[in-house]
């Protein structure tokens, strides 16, 4: 494995983490004095901080899942198109479009940057034995 392919998979592995809510393994990916930036305004947000936020989201979420779209890298910086599927404990489902950004120092995550849209799924699709499509 190249040292490229190694921090596009660190990158990716990160996120899995998430999906196994393996908080620790998440945070031991990073520098100390890691940051994370969303597209919400509130600016940089120190990781251990984050990782409380995402403790919080993911106590009303029964499954998530990434899918990678595309990854690109210059140097230690990855950047990755996915979506981030999500159904929540009340049975809602949604999709997450994002962009993240990764830079790296040593190896580890430095500072993370994640744009993203909420698209809610819907559920109301009619079946196919409703009075509408008959």
């Amino acid at each position: 494995m190249t040292p490229d392919q190694d921090l596009r998979a660190a990158a990716v592995h990160y996120l899995r983490q998430w999906e196994v809510r393996d908080y620790a393994t998440m945070r031991s990916l990073c520098t100390d004095t890691a940051t994370v930036w969303h597209n919400d305004g509130s600016g940089d947000q120190p990781i251990d901080e984050n990782m409380e936020l995402l403790k919080k989201l993911a106590a009303d979420v029964d499954t998530l899942r990434y899918d990678i779209v595309r990854q690109f890298q210059d140097g230690d910086e990855v950047l990755q198109q996915q979506v981030l599927h999500l159904t929540m404990t009340d049975g809602s489902r949604s999709d997450v479009h994002a962009a993240m950004y990764f830079r790296f120092d040593g190896g580890l995550i430095d500072h993370i940057e994640e744009y993203f849209n909420v698209v809610p799924l819907n559920e109301s699709m009619p079946s196919s034995g409703s009075p509408e499509q008959r």
